[in-house]
């Protein structure tokens, strides 16, 4: 079995390789949920929606999140109401999130109801949010505010510069039920490449599940989210240098430690891997960009085959 830390677009593309080189009844994956946000009433689960759309085959092809074939026409007449509507809910979209909620209101923990939602795609791939207790991402502005994600993320633009990145209610959580058992059960631990700071931040936040990292006998392998020096989408680039990090393939490692026992970096960045591999981290390059799903795969096979050979 095999366990990956992920979050977001970064994350779903890279389980998309991983289940095209595994069974993916064979992969749980572990996803943020300090994007997650309550907006007109709904309980919105980035993260969680853009993996379970991607590996359901309904994604948008061109936002690369939310559903293909999609309309806006309630974000549309919320407008006529003067609502404002910054962070836009497509029409199909909205019906999951009318779904997750009313489960919710019920009493029905986050990790039932992404199972449910999860089988209602048709995805095999195990979702599990990293905890069913209140945790979320707040960026603090060098102006003097304090943030939820999506508000500096969306509705800001991630225009405000940023002096703290928090993830409130994260000492008080509990991982979701199976996410200790994945980590202490798996062949191989795998961190996606999605953004360190606010996508597998928020899940490494959560103290049991740091303890279980660091308690596996798994090997643990990451794979850069930055590529030459730049990030391949997002603003991971804006928020690394909040948590002490340089904006590298290098730096990423570095970020992460001693949690690592194995990093993949880009070809483009294979200068960085005498540096890596000194600190004790085995380090090798490959391509990472995961513009199809055939690099995504052969991606995923040099993890594992990393991971073998860490094991060994």
């Amino acid at each position: 079995m095999y366990a990956v830390v992920a979050g977001g677009v970064g994350g779903a593309r890279f389980l998309r390789g991983l289940t095209a080189a595994v069974p993916a009844d064979e992969v749980v994956a572990i996803v943020n949920v300090g994007d997650d946000l309550t907006l007109h009433g709904l309980r919105i689960c980035p993260d969680l929606d853009s993996i379970t759309y991607w590996l359901g085959g309904v994604v948008h092809p061109e936002q690369q999140w939310g559903r293909a074939d999609e309309r806006s026409t309630v974000s549309e007449e919320l407008r006529r109401f003067g609502t404002e509507a910054w962070f836009t809910l497509g029409d199909r979209d909205l019906a999951t999130h009318l779904h997750r909620t009313s489960r919710l209101a019920t009493g029905a923990p986050l990790s039932v109801v992404t199972d449910e939602i999860r089988r209602a795609f048709g995805v095999e791939v195990r979702l599990l949010p990293a905890t069913d207790d209140p945790l979320e991402t707040r960026i603090r502005t060098r102006d003097g505010r304090d943030l939820h994600f999506q508000e500096y993320w969306v509705r800001e633009r991630a225009e405000p510069r940023v002096a703290e990145v928090v993830f409130a209610g994260a000492a008080a959580a509990e991982p979701a039920p199976g996410v200790v058992e994945a980590l202490l059960d798996a062949d191989a631990v795998l961190l996606a490449p999605s953004n360190p700071v606010v996508s597998v931040g928020p899940v490494l936040a959560v103290p049991a599940v740091a303890a279980a990292l660091r308690a596996t006998t798994a090997p643990v392998i990451g794979v850069s989210p930055v590529i030459g020096g730049r990030v391949v989408r997002g603003m991971a680039d804006r928020l690394l240098p909040t948590v002490g990090a340089e904006v590298s393939a290098a730096g990423v490692a570095a970020h992460y430690g001693t949690l690592l026992d194995g990093w993949v970096v880009d070809t483009r960045d294979a200068d960085a891997v005498a540096s890596v591999s000194a600190t004790g981290v085995r380090c090798v390059a490959c391509p990472t960009l995961m513009d199809d799903v055939e690099v995504a795969a052969a991606l995923a096979r040099t993890c594992l085959e990393l991971a073998e050979e860490v094991g060994r």
